[in-house]
C-alpha cells in the first residue's frame, strides 16, 4: 500500500511543482546557451531589495522580478534606458526602456513603452514577485538591444502604474533600482 501511495505521489510532486502561480507569463524552456541578463536591486540606503533576471527567448524576454522591503500594496516596476543606479532618487536609471518610441502605458492607445510591466504586489511581509515577457526584445544585438552602449536598469516605484499616463503612469518615486548585467 505504501508502494503505490508513493507512485501515485511522486507524479503529482513532479506535476505540482512546474506549477507557478500568480504570473502573467510562463518561463522559456531552460536553455543554458539562452542570452540573459541579471540584477540586483538595492535601496537608496544601499540594502538588498531582492533581485531580477531577463532570459532572452523566441518570444521576447522573458523578465522574472523577485522584490522584499517594500511597503505593502501595488508597486511599479519598469525597465529604464540607462544602466545607473545613483542613489537617493535613482534618476540617473533615466526614463522607461522605448526604443519603439510609443507613449506610456499599455492602456495608452498609441502603444506602450517596451519598459512598461504589469505592476507587482508586496504583501504584508513587503515582498512581491512578478513574470513578464517584453515582445520583440533582446538582450543585445537586433533592432531593440535591452543592452545598448549604456547599458538599462530596472526600478521598483513607491506607488502602482496607472498604465496610461505618460511618462511614468504617475507611479511615485523610485526605492528599489538595479543595473541589468549580461551572464
Amino acid at each position: 500500500m505504501k508502494i503505490a501511495a508513493i507512485l501515485w505521489a511522486l507524479p503529482m510532486a513532479v506535476l505540482v511543482s512546474g506549477c507557478v502561480t500568480g504570473s502573467s507569463a510562463k518561463a522559456p524552456a531552460a536553455d543554458a546557451a539562452a542570452p540573459m541578463a541579471h540584477a540586483k536591486l538595492l535601496a537608496a540606503d544601499g540594502s538588498a531589495r531582492g533581485e531580477a533576471m531577463v532570459t532572452q527567448a523566441a518570444d521576447g524576454l522573458h523578465v522574472v522580478v523577485h522584490a522584499q522591503g517594500l511597503t505593502p500594496g501595488m508597486h511599479a516596476v519598469h525597465v529604464h534606458t540607462t544602466g545607473a543606479c545613483t542613489p537617493p532618487d535613482f534618476a540617473s536609471a533615466g526614463g522607461h526602456w522605448n526604443p519603439t518610441g510609443h507613449k506610456h502605458g499599455k492602456d495608452n492607445p498609441d502603444g506602450m513603452h517596451m519598459g512598461d510591466m504589469p505592476n507587482m504586489i508586496a504583501g504584508a511581509d513587503g515582498a512581491g514577485e512578478m513574470e513578464y515577457v517584453i515582445p520583440g526584445g533582446t538582450i543585445s544585438g537586433g533592432a531593440t538591444p535591452l543592452l545598448d552602449s549604456d547599458g538599462a536598469a530596472v526600478v521598483i516605484h513607491a506607488q502602482a502604474d496607472d498604465n496610461k499616463t505618460d511618462p511614468a503612469g504617475n507611479a511615485g518615486g523610485r526605492v528599489a533600482c538595479g543595473i541589468w548585467s549580461a551572464g
